[in-house]
């Protein structure tokens, strides 16, 4: 979802004149900006030399019940983005952008916190000049498939932030996410971002 959102922000931006993508289905979007690659995350060896630009944005994730399994899960949310990300900084590129989640903690005894924490972690060690990363908490916008479950988990959390309540864990709506990814590479931003700095950066992007 943030990813689709940052993409059609990307082709709207004039700072951007060309936009690569990597991703498991085709998005059916024509731009002459975009260039798009349909992979096989777990054939890196064919697309890696493709993998070049000044920045990287990493979206990538998927849930546990659509994965399956927490191996399944793992996979795309750590694995994928981590060697996405190290064949970027390998390839030459200079910055990482990564979304993250609010509560990400390696020591976790949460799995999901525990493997965004992981990650936080494991890409910090690589060759970057610039790595920053955001840690939105609930997340919403135009999804598909849609989340019945969520939806609901996120009305609520909408009406007690109406009352004044948990107003550190208000949803965070997917286009605003795209913005504050545009705004840290404008601004050169390095470290780690919370929600309510992210509500900040997504006012510096039209």
């Amino acid at each position: 979802m943030v990813g689709a959102a940052l993409l059609q922000q990307l082709l709207e931006n004039k700072e951007y004149s060309s936009v690569l993508i990597f991703v498991r289905r085709k998005t059916n979007i024509q731009h002459s900006k975009l260039t798009e690659y349909v992979v096989d995350f777990d054939q890196s060896a064919l697309w890696a030399n493709y993998v070049q630009g000044d920045v990287l944005f990493s979206c990538l994730g998927t849930t546990l019940a659509v994965a399956g399994s927490k191996p399944n899960q793992y996979k795309v949310d750590f694995t994928y983005q981590y060697e996405m990300a190290k064949i970027a900084s390998d390839n030459g590129v200079k910055s990482l952008v990564l979304v993250s989640s609010a509560g990400a903690k390696a020591t976790s005894g949460n799995f999901y916190l525990s493997m965004k924490g992981k990650l936080d972690e494991a890409v910090q060690q690589l060759p970057f000049s610039s790595i920053t990363i955001l840690r939105p908490g609930q997340l919403y916008g135009n999804r598909f498939p849609k989340r019945p479950m969520e939806e609901i988990a996120i009305k609520v959390m909408f009406f007690f932030n109406r009352i004044g309540l948990l107003r550190n864990y208000r949803p965070i709506h997917a286009d605003e996410v795209a913005k504050a990814m545009q705004a840290a590479v404008r601004k050169e931003l390095k470290g780690i971002f919370t929600l309510a700095e992210l509500f900040e950066l997504s006012k510096e992007i039209a």
